[in-house]
């Protein structure tokens, strides 16, 4: 993208002028004309909408930088969806904390990773960027406040204990352990319990507080407010009922989340993700942020794509079973990540798929997350319940149990961790669909934007004075989602340097 300027009004300034491109969607927010605006009822350099992660990190960097910032946040409570989070940062290259536990790991080696085992097309510029300054970025967080242990655990799944390195996503599992080489890169806050989202925000927000950065919250932004000459001045807010107008000299950051609270973007936009039964995401998550910059002329990207999760595990005896399709055959080695996992069953699968176990696989212990569908003494007995093809699932499981038996995965390739044949009654089969299983889910389509930030146009132009960042954008995480932290990883990094850009931009 080579992002022209030019002297005289250049595409986007030229549609605007004649009152021909509006940039309405069916859920887009119009700009809104300065000449307008009755009043800056409060003027700083930089305005940040949103305090997650991604607003935070704004917002701490164009502080740091010299400017003037004011964070305004739509809820109560700061912290966005960041806060609910388990709070991994993905992080590799060689980071303070690998190489404290003696990880062998280098840039190019996560770069493998991010760009082999996931999506095709893959945002290759800001992924390099992201792999090579990934130890100094995570420095940067320990250097805000964020506690770290010198811990690390190869179980999977997030840390319950204190431990703060682990392998958080598909880097063990085929194919991906063939297209790059392993490491751990999962790094969460070394805290009990799934607390680490809390702990990140908590430690970013008192720097905030620090620094002297201003936070309101319960303002809601509306609009964006945009100068004759096409540039991004401001915002309209509600605050207590009241509209005020918010002007940023510099520029204005986007941070305010996803959409997989607004019912009526996923079915437009994602609607494999508008099935999944639990929306995951602060309550704020309503894709405003999107729509304003929709409404600005933005480009918005992958607006399809999200994250949908199928935890088998915990219990790590779970893997052991077998995860077939409405046709009674596997379609993915059980070992996967859990965010593969949900993937495939909710955008290849129809978002239809049971786990099946025998007696050593099955959940010995009460959950609620997938029900029993189906229990008998046979696999057979099994398929009848399920109204499965007829003896399909008697030669899926007769076939895995012939190479099973011998360690062996011919089709997906499962760790011989967990590969045994499913053998010994009671047979059992758990829904793990996604709308009659504990099926999270999370959108990761927005805003087309460069490496620093700035908002790239449908004209692929940039729009003076508007950057965006985290869940508001197109970043990093795409479809499949192929590690816990890339998010918040992508936020915080990202969030940074938009941050900076906007606090230089003069």
């Amino acid at each position: 993208m080579g992002h022209p300027s030019h002297k005289g009004l250049n595409r986007r300034q030229l549609v605007a002028a004649v009152g021909a491109g509006s940039a309405l969607v069916a859920t887009g927010a119009l700009a809104f004309s300065r000449t307008n605006v009755p009043r800056w009822d409060l003027q700083v350099d930089v305005l940040v909408a949103g305090s997650g992660v991604a607003g935070a990190c704004a917002a701490i960097e164009s502080k740091t930088a010299g400017a003037s910032v004011l964070m305004v946040e739509a809820l109560s409570v700061p912290g966005g969806s960041s806060a609910l989070s388990g709070g991994v940062v993905y992080a590799g290259g060689g980071t303070s904390l690998q190489r404290a536990l003696k990880v062998q790991d280098s840039p190019e080696a996560m770069f493998q990773f991010l760009t082999r085992a996931g999506s095709p097309n893959p945002p290759q510029k800001k992924m390099q960027l992201y792999c090579e300054q990934s130890p100094a970025h995570f420095d940067w967080l320990v250097a805000q406040g964020v506690p770290y242990t010198d811990k690390l655990t190869t179980a999977k799944g997030l840390p319950m204990g204190d431990e703060s390195l682990y392998y958080s996503g598909t880097e063990l599992a085929w194919p991906a352990r063939e297209l790059a080489v392993p490491a751990p890169r999962g790094h969460v806050p070394g805290v009990m319990g799934m607390n680490g989202g809390r702990t990140l925000m908590k430690a970013l927000l008192g720097q905030l507080k620090r620094l002297g950065v201003e936070l309101r919250t319960q303002v809601v932004s509306q609009q964006l407010i945009v100068e004759n000459d096409g540039r991004v001045s401001g915002i309209v807010v509600d605050e207590g009922g009241e509209r005020k107008y918010l002007g940023a000299r510099r520029g204005v950051v986007l941070a305010c989340g996803g959409f997989i609270h607004n019912q009526a973007m996923l079915e437009q936009h994602a609607p494999h993700l508008a099935r999944c039964s639990a929306p995951w995401g602060g309550a704020g998550d309503l894709g405003q942020g999107i729509n304003m910059g929709i409404g600005a002329g933005a480009a918005a990207l992958r607006m399809n794509e999200g994250f949908a999760v199928a935890p088998i595990y915990p219990p790590e005896n779970a893997i052991f079973g077998i995860l077939v399709n409405a046709a009674g055959q596997r379609f993915i080695g059980e070992d996967a990540y859990h965010a593969v996992i949900g993937h495939a069953i909710a955008y290849e699968q129809q978002g239809r798929a049971w786990l099946v176990t025998d007696q050593r696989s099955s959940y010995s212990e009460p959950q609620d997350n997938f029900p029993l569908a189906a229990q008998g003494s046979t696999i057979g007995s099994i398929a009848e319940q399920l109204a499965l093809p007829s003896g399909a699932l008697q030669n899926t499981v007769a076939y895995y149990n012939r190479f099973a038996g011998k360690g062996q995965d011919p089709m997906y390739r499962k760790s011989k961790t967990f590969l045994r044949p499913i053998q010994g009654p009671p047979y059992k089969a758990w829904e793990v669909s996604v709308d009659g299983a504990f099926f999270p889910a999370h959108t990761l389509g927005g805003l087309a934007t460069t490496p620093d930030g700035e908002v790239i146009s449908s004209f692929d132009e940039l729009i003076p004075g508007l950057y965006a960042a985290g869940r508001n954008t197109a970043g990093i995480p795409m479809a499949p989602y192929i590690a816990s932290g890339l998010s918040v990883g992508d936020a915080s990094f990202f969030g940074r340097r938009a941050g900076k850009a906007a606090a230089q931009n003069r």
